[in-house]
């Protein structure tokens, strides 16, 4: 073959490369993923809606405890509409369950559990905050299903709270505390657009054999509004959401009744977290561990200094950071947990302040001693 026809060959392969190339095909091109998609989840909370979610780019790996350090504060998404779990005070400062797990991580990880920027977060904006990166830890009541931990890429820390679907009427309705969900026969529900709400009562419904009409809103606030008014006959979400929104917002003591007494879900909630960074995992999972091992031990942010100074046992002394402590081959202080319970108190603490005064009672939520589920791995 000569000189002239060999180049000529190159160039029409180069042409052919060139189409190749803007056609958008060959394998150089990204794979088309698909969209992750809920179960109809929300939380079932007072919320919003799902954005479906999608995975996160924290799968492939990351430093995150070493980044959030190295900024001095943490990224903590948040509700800012439910009194207990998530709301501001008259000053404008975030208060609640869910803000003080926040401010635990934040004293584990950084001594300082004010060193906190709060990101107030719908359901629906919830999870593309985590996986995008501009929260590095979500504690807005959501609850742990599958769908979220295998397709929206979340890991779920320890559940901090035990929950289950109940709903809300009227007493002038004709509800009471003993009613069904076979009395909402007829009735119109209000809850959050796209939450896992909306598809248990569906489910339950179904299973009843009553047929009813179901009316979502974006903002629970709105669902609230709306049952104020009339408009709706029902609302239905998780039930210390609705003892919450009852507790602030029932005209008069008595006007409105929650039902069933047994809830028609499961509602594990709690923090989350980006998957693909286990090292972050384990600072979160351990903070909300050592709450709970706290109480189970009698530790309170009022004697934990006493306690320290004289650890009654083995498994105190390394959770305060004594001889044998296990936090800083975690990559945390040795006096994380410390800090923890100095500055935010152990988990019956945190209970007492903000869902206590509401009228919500341990139940599920006590130490497994005491006859509920809460439970932590030892610290050794």
């Amino acid at each position: 073959m000569n000189l002239k026809k060999l180049i000529a060959l190159l160039a029409v392969f180069a042409l052919i490369l060139a189409a190749c190339d803007a056609g958008g095909g060959g394998d150089d091109e990204t794979t088309p993923t698909t969209a992750a998609t809920d179960d109809g989840g929300g939380t079932d909370d007072g919320g919003g809606t799902d954005d479906g979610g999608g995975d996160t780019g924290a799968q492939t790996g990351g430093n995150l405890l070493e980044e959030v350090i190295a900024r001095g504060t943490l990224n903590c998404g948040v509700n800012e509409t439910l009194p207990g779990f998530g709301s501001k005070d008259e000053a404008g400062a975030f208060v609640g369950f869910d803000v003080d797990l926040c401010r635990a991580v934040a004293a584990a990880v950084l001594g300082d559990s004010e060193a906190v920027e709060y990101t107030a977060l719908t359901a629906a904006q919830r999870f593309e905050a985590l996986s995008s990166g501009s929260i590095d830890m979500l504690s807005r009541n959501t609850t742990w299903t599958q769908s979220r931990d295998g397709e929206l890429g979340v890991d779920f820390a320890p559940t901090t709270y035990y929950d289950g679907q109940q709903v809300m009427a009227r007493s002038a309705d004709g509800f009471d505390s003993g009613s069904g969900l076979s009395d909402l026969a007829g009735a119109v529900v209000c809850t959050n657009a796209g939450t896992t709400t909306e598809k248990n009562i569906t489910e339950a419904m179904q299973a009843a054999g009553a047929d009813f009409t179901l009316t979502t809103f974006e903002d629970f606030n709105i669902v609230l509004e709306n049952f104020k008014s009339g408009a709706c006959d029902a609302v239905t979400t998780d039930g210390s959401g609705l003892i919450s929104r009852k507790s602030t917002d029932e005209p008069a003591p008595g006007d409105w009744v929650i039902f069933p007494a047994v809830p028609i879900s499961k509602e594990p909630l709690g923090p989350g977290v980006a998957q693909g960074d286990a090292k972050w995992a384990d600072a979160v999972n351990w903070t909300m561990y050592a709450l709970i091992i706290a109480e189970e031990q009698g530790i309170t942010s009022a004697n934990v200094d006493d306690m320290l100074a004289n650890p009654p046992n083995g498994e105190v002394q390394r959770l305060l950071g004594g001889e044998e402590e296990k936090q800083t081959a975690m990559g945390l202080p040795a006096d994380a947990f410390y800090n923890v319970i100095k500055q935010v108190g152990n988990y019956g603490e945190i209970f007492d302040t903000h869902l206590s005064v509401l009228g919500l009672e341990r139940g599920l939520n006590a130490l497994w001693s005491d006859g509920g589920l809460l439970y932590a791995p030892p610290a050794r």
